[in-house]
């Protein structure tokens, strides 16, 4: 626990230091609530319809466009390969890069995701399970994006490659958390869809890391 916390630290710090990286996410998911009735049409009754499923498509994009950056600093300055052969678990040190992401993007989009929901005219009823489902579903999503940037780390330009393998994957969770949104929005039961979503997420935590320590062995080694 304390290496976990001790790499979280040096992830946030060094994040921190480079506050493009918690802003781009925030303003391209802020620039949704705004650009979105403007192509669309601002009328309050059809936004409202769409806000569930638009506010979701969002918080995916947004998260996708950082998730490139999980380990690609730490393999340019080539400290990843010696995280690779320390003694510690890098389990532990990738568990901590994913919640380091999530942080600053998933958790401050919870944070924020009420403020597009007046933009786009979600019910009141609606913001309450907008707010859990995103706390439910944008772990899965750092820890599934997560598993494409191990994947890509040792590319270039692995932006787009990521998008490919990992949207369809991302699906799923956008199906679950946008439907618990519009039930909710109209007084339906929702614990069922965030019952789904965080079954997801457990699967993910058991599952993700493995694939995501292989997944940067290859990439470095090769």
């Amino acid at each position: 626990m304390n290496f976990f916390l001790a790499a979280l630290r040096r992830d946030l710090l060094l994040t921190f230091r480079r506050r493009n990286d918690i802003i781009n996410p925030l303003a391209f998911f802020l620039m949704v609530g705004i650009l979105f009735p403007l192509g669309v049409s601002p009328e309050a009754s059809f936004l409202s319809q769409l806000a569930p499923g638009v506010i979701w498509v969002a918080a995916l994009l947004a998260s996708l466009l950082s998730v490139d950056g999980i380990f690609r600093s730490d393999f340019d300055d080539g400290s990843l390969e010696h995280m690779l052969v320390s003694p510690q678990p890098l389990l532990l040190l990738v568990l901590a890069k994913v919640t380091n992401h999530w942080l600053i993007s998933g958790f401050c989009l919870a944070l924020v995701s009420p403020i597009l929901a007046l933009m786009l005219f979600l019910p009141s009823e609606g913001i309450k399970p907008l707010i859990f489902s995103l706390l439910l579903g944008t772990p899965t999503l750092s820890l599934i994006g997560a598993i494409g940037a191990a994947l890509t780390v040792g590319l270039r330009k692995g932006g787009i490659l990521i998008s490919l393998l990992v949207l369809p994957l991302y699906i799923p969770v956008l199906i679950f958390g946008a439907s618990s949104v519009q039930a909710g929005s109209i007084g339906l039961p929702i614990q069922g869809y965030l019952a789904l979503l965080a079954a997801m997420l457990a699967l993910s935590l058991v599952l993700a890391p493995f694939a995501i320590v292989a997944a940067l062995k290859i990439s470095v080694r090769s």
